[in-house]
């Protein structure tokens, strides 16, 4: 067994990322054709910033400073056809020539001059080199990787790394596969790219484990033709889809997407068939947006938050129990409660509208332990922060916002409104929404403006209607962290997203998606799960609903509109505990109603899709 060389130097950056890192969806285009060519694929930073990328157009590797406005060093050499590419720690660069000869050369930094290093029978659709000066060559149309040491003087036949050479999906097989990623154990990492998954092979073991896509023995992400792979300073992985042009990857409450997100396309905030990717020192994403024939940068916003709320990680068959405990009945929330906020550390927030107070409540407290008075009136909404700040709708008499600072306890405007907010949402960036029902529009200003101006339109047109730029009656509103904005459209019977920068929403549940979904009576709140499904108070069918991998399902209030535990009477609010409970504000029963979520039953579940 080869031992790790300690005192290694790598050549490449992984970043040591927050729990929850985000970057900016809209990319900054560094090269396009005229630079890199016809549909690059391969790109490499190295840890001093320096951007290698191989334009197989005319056969040349196009180096440069990433924050550099001199032109790009041009190397020139006698390969073809280069798929690959790989920078070690001194300089020297290795390129896969194997599609016409056969082989891969090594440029040496000192000579400026050309060496083969690797014969082999198949172009290199990935390359890698070891903490062990092991060079790897992923063979696509050989369905196997292959191995030498660099540090033999002689080069003797290739060692089979992966793969038995006859496509397949088997566990000791591959088909077609692409990027390779060797980590400081020396498991090699494989994006088996039409097998649809992510494959990992420990030192010295011939089967593969699946990571991530088709076959992984845990829930993980369907994929669709996984080229390129990165593990980041914590081993969480990353992942370019081609088949979906996106870049995806794992953290602490599974896999999401990172940049891409909004289906293929040539927008700042698309990508078309993305082949490989890197970080810089920073963090940011290098991306060869190969359909595209460019590299798009996505800028890391901001490495260090912490939402406020829960978004849960639920297993597939994720069920609650039916019967529902009343944690607060009248006398503590009032006549029709609306508006529930369960902070991080299980803290409840209800506004009671009968007499304008905020009643706040530890989870397994019998009674509330704060009661906050003000000057608003009739709130609909509020939504709190990690700080323990409080914003709370005062828009239907006194045209405004009003937010409760924890650490003085006072009330101040931070939002001029002419209408009442039936919905509030701060996202990660300190934006705070309001969802505007009577107007039929969501607004939004930044918190970080010390002026209080006019407020941008988020959504909606301003006139009721069912056209995609249209809402009618908006309520709930939940914003991510790609900070796409998703609206309970009340009268349009749907809920709509606003993927960022864009005026035209898309139906992703209810009347008119394009896609079979649920049908909906009168959305009125909305939440994203850790993995970005959807729950849906759907208040004229007195129930929850949610969406998985299976399609939409009933949650709670399965049984029709009454008062019994497994009951609800026109719900409007909806929030998750950190175990994944779920709080109802049961409005016209007066009461605020906790699901259990019952997690021993994961996996001995089966739900029928709803139609």
């Amino acid at each position: 067994m080869q031992i790790p060389k300690k005192d290694d130097t790598l050549s490449f950056n992984q970043p040591k990322f927050s729990p929850t890192p985000i970057w900016d969806s809209n990319g900054i285009t560094i090269a396009n054709e005229s630079i890199v060519g016809f549909v690059p694929n391969a790109i490499f930073v190295n840890t001093n910033n320096t951007i290698y990328v191989v334009n197989k157009q005319n056969n040349t590797v196009v180096i440069w400073q990433e924050e550099s406005v001199n032109p790009p060093n041009i190397i020139h050499g006698n390969f073809s056809r280069p798929n690959s590419l790989f920078v070690t720690s001194n300089g020297d660069i290795y390129v896969g020539d194997g599609e016409d000869n056969s082989r891969v050369q090594k440029w040496i930094e000192e000579t400026k001059i050309f060496v083969t290093v690797m014969n082999i029978n198949s172009s290199c659709w990935g390359l890698f080199i070891d903490i062990n000066d092991t060079l790897y060559c992923s063979m696509f149309k050989h369905c196997q990787v292959v191995k030498r040491s660099l540090n033999g003087a002689v080069m003797t036949s290739n060692r089979v790394a992966a793969g038995t050479g006859i496509q397949g999906s088997a566990s000791n097989q591959l088909n077609g596969p692409r990027g390779i990623f060797v980590d400081v154990n020396l498991d090699l990492y494989v994006a088996d790219c039409e097998n649809h998954r992510v494959q990992l092979f420990q030192l010295g073991g011939s089967n593969g484990i699946t990571v991530a896509g088709s076959g992984s023995l845990n829930p993980t992400i369907t994929l669709r033709g996984p080229t390129g792979i990165l593990l980041d300073a914590d081993k969480y992985l990353f992942i370019v889809e081609a088949g979906n042009s996106r870049i995806v990857s794992s953290g602490l409450n599974g896999f999401r997407c990172l940049v891409g997100c909004y289906e293929e396309g040539s927008h700042s905030n698309q990508l078309a068939s993305p082949y490989s990717f890197s970080f810089d020192r920073s963090g940011n994403i290098f991306v060869t947006d190969n359909g595209n024939y460019r590299i798009q940068k996505f800028l890391l916003m901001k490495d260090s938050f912490a939402l406020s709320f829960h978004q849960p990680k639920f297993c597939p068959t994720a069920t609650w129990n039916p019967n529902g405990i009343t944690i607060a009945n009248q006398s503590i929330v009032g006549q029709k409660p609306t508006a529930i906020f369960v902070s991080t550390n299980n803290t409840i927030y209800v506004a009671n509208i009968e007499n304008s107070t905020i009643v706040i409540w530890q989870k397994e407290s019998v009674n509330p332990t704060k009661n906050i008075s003000g000057s608003f009136r009739q709130p609909n909404s509020l939504f709190v922060t990690s700080n323990g700040d409080i914003y709370i709708d005062d828009g239907y008499y006194n045209g405004r916002v009003q937010k409760w600072i924890a650490e003085t306890n006072i009330f101040v405007t931070v939002m001029n409104i002419n209408s009442s907010c039936d919905g509030l949402f701060v996202d990660i960036n300190d934006t705070l929404y309001c969802s505007m029902s009577k107007h039929h529009q969501v607004v939004k200003r930044s918190l970080n403006d010390s002026m209080m101006t006019s407020n941008p339109v988020a959504a909606g047109t301003g006139t009721l209607g069912a056209a995609p730029n249209q809402l009618y009656f908006p309520s709930g509103i939940f914003v991510d962290v790609n900070f796409d904005l998703y609206v309970a459209d009340c009268e349009n019977h749907r809920v709509q997203l606003f993927q960022s920068g864009q005026s035209n929403g898309i139906v992703v549940a209810g009347r008119t998606s394009p896609h079979q979904t649920i049908e909906l009576n009168y959305p009125r709140e909305i939440i994203l799960d850790a993995e970005k499904y959807l729950f849906v108070v759907d208040q004229n069918n007195h129930r929850i609903i949610g969406s998985g991998l299976n399609g939409f399902r009933c949650l709670v209030g399965c049984y029709g509109k009454g008062l019994q535990s497994n009951q609800l009477f026109f719900p409007h609010g909806l929030s998750f505990d950190r175990s994944g409970n779920m709080f109802v504000t049961d409005q016209s029963n007066h009461r605020i109603q906790k699901f259990n979520y019952l997690k021993r039953y994961c996996g001995k579940l089966k739900y029928n899709r709803m139609k």
